[in-house]
């Protein structure tokens, strides 16, 4: 057997998801393009929206998956947390939008286009008025069918959050800064899972792997923003820049006490309230 055959048969092959978004691919940007590499270790990407992978890693698809922290209860058998890889959100989140002002007891008496029942949108939009009426819009048609009148009012996600006013609408609501004010915490709205059946020196090298490429993003800010524009939906650099700083920052590396503290308490509320069926049991892989 040759030497090459001998090396190829110890490459690991990981498969990694995530969302298209100019965030994802910012703190992806090491492993991607293999600026950061791990001995042994292949990663393949798979880019698609996070309701999809929320569904996907319900099957146990991808090795390293992002996911929203609502679906995690649902995933935990399967998978646990990395503590790096999360976007957080502080004092800032998803928004309630509309074409035309609405008070807060207005909007509750609107259906709302959401962007999937297992988002952390979803869940925090519960939380907030566990009775109003809701249904499911691909994230990225959720503002155009607000515009064609479809719908009144829509919870946006994404860069939708930076974008929204110069289409006309008018933010109603912020998630983000209402659990502020409810809990004192920031928001937790996704993070990246990892396949138990890994094991856990596995899970924590590719744990590893991840923090290191969310610090090779931030170390080298230019270009790994560079490389997140092809992703950046209808942002230009400036507000690109400004998106990637929300969402990657010291908290992306990890969460802190009290960010672990929050994914805790969101979905232990979510649980009391009868939004989320199972009772979580987070666990964090450092």
């Amino acid at each position: 057997m040759s030497t090459q055959t001998q090396t190829a048969e110890k490459v690991r092959t990981i498969t990694v998801a995530h969302s298209p978004d100019s965030d994802d691919a910012f703190m992806f940007y090491g492993l991607a393009t293999n600026k950061v590499r791990v001995p042994g270790l292949e990663f393949h990407h798979t880019l698609c929206d996070i309701e999809t992978l929320n569904r996907k890693a319900l099957e146990g698809y991808y090795d390293l998956t992002a996911i929203s922290f609502h679906a995690y209860p649902y995933l935990q058998e399967q998978y646990a947390l990395l503590t790096s890889g999360g976007s957080v959100g502080e004092g800032y989140g998803p928004m309630v939008v509309s074409a035309h002002p609405l008070s807060l007891e207005q909007m509750q008496r609107k259906t709302i286009a959401v962007p999937g029942t297992m988002t952390t949108a979803y869940l925090a939009l519960k939380l907030f008025a566990p009775e109003i009426g809701t249904e499911v819009v691909a994230f990225d048609q959720i503002i155009p069918r607000i515009l064609a009148g479809d719908y009144q009012a829509g919870l946006i996600i994404h860069e939708g959050q930076l974008t929204f006013a110069r289409s006309g609408l008018h933010r109603i609501l912020d998630l983000g800064q209402w659990w502020r004010e409810k809990t004192g915490l920031p928001l937790p709205l996704g993070g990246n899972a990892i396949r138990r059946d890994l094991g856990p020196e596995l899970m924590r090298q590719v744990g590893t792997a991840l923090k290191q490429s969310i610090q090779f993003g931030l170390d080298h800010r230019s270009e790994a923003l560079n490389y997140a524009m092809q992703f950046a939906r209808d942002l230009d650099h400036e507000m690109a820049n400004r998106f990637v700083g929300m969402y990657v920052n010291e908290r992306t590396l990890d969460y802190g006490d009290d960010g672990r503290a929050a994914i805790i308490r969101l979905l232990e509320l979510g649980h009391e309230a009868g939004i989320i069926p199972i009772a979580p049991k987070v666990e964090f892989i450092a």
